[in-house]
């Protein structure tokens, strides 16, 4: 019998063999990775600094303890070439030298990237991206090189704004720049942005909006200016890029894998590839790709029971997000695409609560911002239909 594969080293795998392990304690299963294979969760990255956790602290397990720990051998620094569909093989590549594994079931746990602006000028080569703990550990120790301690943040979505927080909260001097007229522009109402937008200046984060980036150039003293379409310019120690991710998709591509915005799976998280699934940031399950916490682990609950025989359908009840933003605590939990709501809000001394109700009056979203808020999370969860109903 020929082993499990999973590629890939993120949340979204060592999830999956996590739980399969709870089922399968025998079952031979293989992890294959082109980095160390550390295990860590990638959202501690964001508030990192004012947890005071130095980049080695955030480390879970190396490739080594992980094996150990799930019964499951792992090939770190190992590329995947290419996958072979019909003859349940994987081309593999290490150390320059190719060889082949094949598989009885394939889980695509290849995550995403970060989407990177074409910026001109001498300095947008030095343009940091935080998708992983390496990325970040390069982010951490040219911060800790300038002593001015000023960074501009591209992109005012949620992962900009977790960063621009907790850097301000460490004395940092915060710029954030977007394109879209208000931060979190695409999970909040514009007065809720607004609101949210106005506790964070609160405390020194500055923000410009409806503008971009043109350039960015190296001046003297290691700094860099940064020109914006708006014709203003701002000069930083650093410059950080949260606008976004792109799912891994070439890989699946190559093999004749159904690719949309992220890898298409069913309800079993199955492509349309015989035993080849996914998970993850990568997958868009019966048209849904979110990127968050919640729908990994309920998609490796469902994929390790399918796994290991139990043919299961994924759940997603609603599942709201915690957006780690302390100057303004905040809770989203988005409606669906393509469903006309209305919005409601109740103003609350530190904060407020904002329902988004369909055409039936059925609520399908909320935002709550403000600690007061945050309370009414789990009685409005319970009222909201399910993203994917649970199978019958």
């Amino acid at each position: 019998m020929h082993p499990i594969v999973i590629i890939g080293s993120g949340m979204a795998g060592y999830t999956a063999a996590r739980e399969f392990r709870k089922l399968n304690p025998e079952h031979e299963l293989v992890m294959i990775c082109a980095d160390d294979a550390v295990n860590y969760a990638k959202p501690t990255l964001s508030n990192a600094l004012v947890g005071n956790k130095a980049p080695e602290q955030i480390a879970l397990g190396d490739a080594s303890k992980m094996a150990t720990q799930l019964n499951m051998r792992i090939e770190p620094l190992t590329w995947v070439k290419e996958i072979l569909p019909e003859q349940h093989q994987l081309i593999l590549e290490k150390d320059g030298q190719q060889t082949t594994q094949p598989y009885s079931k394939l889980v695509l746990a290849v995550g995403a990237n970060p989407v990177r602006l074409a910026i001109a000028g001498d300095g947008s080569d030095d343009i940091h991206v935080v998708n992983n703990l390496d990325d970040y550990k390069l982010f951490r120790k040219n911060l800790e090189q300038h002593h001015d301690k000023r960074v501009v943040i591209l992109g005012a979505g949620l992962i900009g704004c977790e960063f621009a927080n907790d850097l301000q909260n460490t004395q940092h001097k915060v710029i954030v720049i977007d394109l879209a007229a208000q931060p979190l522009g695409r999970l909040l109402p514009e007065y809720v942005a607004s609101s949210f937008q106005e506790k964070l200046e609160d405390i020194g984060i500055h923000f410009e909006l409806g503008t971009t980036v043109e350039k960015v150039i190296k001046v003297e003293n290691g700094d860099y200016q940064i020109s914006l379409a708006n014709g203003q310019s701002v000069v930083a120690d650093l410059v950080l890029s949260a606008i976004g991710l792109q799912p891994n998709l070439e890989l699946a591509k190559a093999a004749d894998i159904h690719c949309s915005r992220g890898i298409l799976t069913n309800g079993h998280l199955e492509t349309n590839q015989a035993d080849i699934y996914a998970i993850g940031d990568c997958a868009e399950v019966n048209g849904l790709l979110l990127p968050y916490v919640m729908p990994i682990m309920q998609q490796a609950r469902a994929l390790a029971k399918t796994l290991n025989g139990e043919k299961t359908h994924v759940h997603y009840p609603a599942m709201p997000v915690a957006v780690k933003t302390p100057a303004a605590p905040l809770t989203v939990l988005p409606a669906p695409v393509g469903v006309d709501v209305t919005w409601h809000s109740e103003e609350l001394e530190d904060g407020m609560i904002a329902k988004a109700t369909d055409s039936q009056d059925t609520l399908r979203g909320f935002v709550l911002l403000g600690a007061t808020a945050a309370k009414q999370r789990l009685s409005l969860t319970k009222l909201v239909p399910d993203l994917i109903p649970a199978a019958v």
